[in-house]
């Protein structure tokens, strides 16, 4: 899926993009007369022994995710490299990100001949046992990085156990190394093992890892969240409430406390206790910013109003911007875009300056003045005063704009009338891009986020774009699997990335490793589109039951949502009416 477009009209900013510099291969970095080695701090040394060709070749088609030419190159270059671990470590890295096991298996036997007692290698090494089914190595593995001193050893053994593929497998193994009692007796340990088994969807593996903490840990607030998170996952919410209202009294004090119950509350859906939790203690901007959105979030409009005047009394005609600009939030939130304006307006000069212009055309728009609105970017737009970052937000508002105003042409031409001015600019083509796709037009969609990937050939959000859109609106399946690749290298456990790396696969028909990726990233993030991608998987495999309880759960986050649509639709599956959540008690 594409990474999820941050609203300009909301936030003020477009959705950040990744500008990291190419990666030039480390092995040129490391040969350049430019300087020495240092120049890339995390490039390995390159031993004269190793093949320049392998090693160049390798590098090249990992860069253009080619990864499976990647994973080959690398191995035959850690062979001719003799003695060195780097390199040996890199090509296992490279054959696991893709899933070439029998190669990774290789490139792992000559790194455990270089350096056989590295916690790095246990790690890989229990991590592609996993992989493998092979429950027997996997637990011996991890015994072994959790017996050893190293106070980081547990995290080994996390990574280790996250970088498995069947859940399954991997909640059996957890299960062993609780049983064995080989977790350390630290908290942080505990919390990380429980989220773990949580992500697994291990309802009981949960529930026992989240009573050992209960038994250790009896008086720790943290304990009480991460229990809560357990119980509501099992469908026992008042229970997870009672949980959370034991740790309340800490709250107040331990503003961390504060906003782990916050979350989980919120996590309920239960908008009013998180605010509540969120007025204990003292306050500062954020924490009225936060309490405001979850009161508008929960609808509870007379307790907005209440904190919206205690704030505005104590404005007191100060120009402070911060809280200027969250009285205009407010404003919003209550549905008085005309206060919202006046709230804005008087921002002072200085960096806020920008986005409250921007807030005042989107307050203009929700009061119905839609011509002064476009007429406020418009003016952003012209003034060379602003910086350059506030007049291209303008073009994106205003693109938005007329996107919520269901002005398809009217969205293109404002989005290509920034380009004018910012020619090739990234974000510009990128909302252009997303635009061209709710049209169907894939070819201009295609086209601009090439047009991204010419001058920054390692935008992992453009990468990710292009990758899904070839997926799942045409048949370049290969294209589209090089191009997910050469984002998962930057960022393996992107959860968008995870789900279109999932969806690539299934597109090419390999639908039980499509569903081992897309449950992955379900555990990573609740997002609709990744639900309707798992059920749908599920549906094909005949797993039918279970695709519907993904399906059920993907309408309740969000029962518009396109993916979800086209696959009920293509399906031809009919869901029961939903079932209305009991209101929080008050």
């Amino acid at each position: 899926m594409p990474e999820p477009e941050l609203s300009v009209a909301a936030s003020g900013r477009p959705r950040p993009h990744s500008r990291r510099p190419s990666r030039l291969p480390w092995l040129l970095l490391a040969l350049s007369a430019a300087g020495p080695a240092t120049a890339a701090p995390a490039a390995p040394p390159v031993p004269a022994a190793v093949p320049l060709e392998q090693l160049m070749a390798g590098e090249y088609a990992f860069q253009a995710g080619q990864l499976a030419d990647a994973a080959r190159w690398y191995l035959e270059a850690a062979r001719a490299a003799e003695g060195d671990v780097l390199l040996a470590e890199r090509a296992t890295r490279i054959a696991m990100l893709a899933n070439d096991d029998a190669r990774a298996g290789q490139a792992l036997k000559l790194w455990r001949q270089r350096a056989p007692d590295s916690l790095a290698l246990q790690t890989a090494t229990a991590s592609l046992a996993l992989r493998q089914g092979q429950v027997r190595q996997a637990r011996r593995e991890l015994l072994r990085i959790l017996a050893t001193p190293d106070p980081r050893a547990w995290r080994f053994a996390l990574v280790a156990l996250a970088g498995g593929r069947d859940p399954d497998v991997v909640a059996r193994v957890l299960g062993d190394l609780v049983d064995r009692g080989a977790i350390p007796e630290q908290l942080q340990a505990w919390q990380e093992f429980g989220r773990l088994s949580l992500r697994l969807d291990a309802p009981k593996l949960s529930a026992r890892i989240i009573d050992e903490m209960v038994r250790r840990f009896p008086d720790e607030p943290r304990v009480a969240v991460l229990r809560a998170g357990q119980l509501h996952q099992a469908g026992q919410t008042d229970r997870a409430r009672a949980m959370l209202a034991v740790a309340e009294p800490r709250a107040a004090a331990d503003p961390e406390v504060r906003g782990m119950l916050a979350a989980a509350y919120e996590s309920l859906g239960d908008f009013a206790a998180a605010a509540r939790v969120m007025a204990l203690g003292l306050q500062d901007t954020q924490s009225y910013g936060i309490r405001a959105s979850l009161l508008a979030r929960g609808d509870d409009g007379p307790t907005l109003a209440t904190l919206y005047d205690e704030l505005s009394a104590a404005d007191g005609g100060r120009p402070d911007p911060a809280r200027r600009m969250l009285l205009g939030r407010i404003a919003e939130f209550l549905k008085r875009p005309a206060e919202a304006v006046d709230w804005y307006r008087g921002v002072p000069g200085g960096p806020q300056r920008a986005e409250a212009r921007i807030r005042i055309a989107a307050a203009l728009y929700e009061q119905g003045k839609v011509a002064e609105a476009y007429a406020e970017a418009h003016a952003l737009q012209n003034d060379a005063g602003s910086d350059d970052e506030a007049r291209r937000n303008a073009y994106l508002l205003e693109g938005e704009l007329r996107q919520r105003a269901g002005d398809t042409g009217g969205e293109i031409e404002a989005l290509g009338r920034g380009l004018a001015a910012y020619p090739d600019d990234s974000a510009l083509l990128y909302a252009r891009a997303l635009a061209w796709e709710r049209q169907d037009r894939i070819d201009r969609t295609e086209a601009d986020l090439r047009k991204v990937l010419v001058a920054e050939p390692e935008n992992v959000a453009a990468l990710n774009a292009l990758g899904y859109t070839l997926a799942d609106r045409t048949h370049r399946y290969q294209e589209a699997l090089e191009l997910i690749d050469r984002a998962r290298t930057a960022e393996p456990d992107n959860a968008a990335i995870v789900d279109s790396y999932g969806w690539v696969l299934y597109r090419l028909g390999r639908n039980e490793e499509a569903l081992v990726e897309l449950r992955r990233a379900w555990g990573m993030l609740k997002d609709p589109e990744i639900g309707a991608h798992v059920g749908e998987v599920l549906w094909v495999l005949g797993r039918r039951e279970e695709a519907r309880r993904y399906f059920e759960e993907s309408r309740r986050l969000d029962p518009d949502n396109r993916s979800l649509r086209r696959a009920l639709d293509k399906l031809q599956v009919t869901l029961p009416p939903p079932v209305p959540e009991p209101e929080p008690a008050r």
